[in-house]
């Protein structure tokens, strides 16, 4: 993260995805960010209160510093409870589906009665409907395509109502998001580039039109005889 410490990041559109391949950095960027902005590490709105498990600390969060609007600065000066905020993280939505229906500040469907996906979109809906700042890490674990068509919707209306997302993804699909900025992460440090320009882009295109090209990489003829059969 050198660049990073000797560039900044800006966020220069309402909604700004960082993509890059597994061990990139971009989760433990949005977890820094969220934390910067003072939201539950662990996922959720503002930072916890003692007594909840051992807090999620990264390097990186303990010495970023966010810089923010006017309205920002307000929002972080402000009463514990009155940020308007929330971190979704992929690796805790389901804890937070299962405990937090019905919960004062949160939402009141009784989540755990849904699918891991259902549950995930009342969540979203729930916490996520007025302007503020939203960090999500992954958010398409749990969806559908047709259900990560509807995020792309949520995060496009929340950006034109003066939210700021912040959303590490693998999606190709959410990435699509009309006016969305788009930061590459990868050995190189960050980049800007267009969606269409994206080597996640480029690969999912290649392996939907090819997948043969791909497979023959990681399986044996026999085994890719095997697969082409039961296409």
């Amino acid at each position: 993260m050198a660049q990073l410490a000797d560039e900044g990041l800006e966020f220069r559109r309402p909604v700004t995805f960082l993509m890059g391949d597994n061990g990139s950095g971009k989760s433990t960027l949005v977890e820094a960010i969220a934390e910067g902005f003072k939201l539950d590490p662990h996922g959720g709105r503002a930072s916890a209160k003692m007594g909840r498990p051992e807090p999620i600390t990264t390097e990186l969060g303990k010495v970023l510093r966010l810089d923010t609007t006017a309205a920002g600065s307000k929002m972080l000066g402000g009463p514990r409870l009155k940020k308007k905020g929330f971190f979704l993280r992929a690796e805790t939505a389901f804890s937070m589906t299962e405990n937090l229906g019905g919960v004062a500040g949160y939402w009141e469907d009784d989540t755990s009665a849904m699918s891991h996906g259902e549950g995930f979109v009342t969540m979203v809906q729930a916490m996520m409907n007025a302007p503020g700042f939203y960090v999500m890490d992954e958010p398409e674990a749990a969806l559908s395509f047709s259900s990560c068509l509807h995020l792309i919707s949520v995060l496009h209306d929340l950006g034109r109502s003066g939210a700021q997302i912040v959303c590490a993804t693998h999606s190709p699909l959410l990435a699509a998001t009309p006016g969305a900025d788009v930061v590459e992460v990868g050995p190189y440090g960050f980049r800007r580039t267009a969606w269409k320009d994206l080597d996640l882009v480029d690969h999912w295109a290649r392996f939907l039109h090819s997948p043969d090209a791909y497979l023959h990489h990681v399986i044996d003829d026999d085994q890719q005889d095997d697969v082409r059969a039961h296409r």
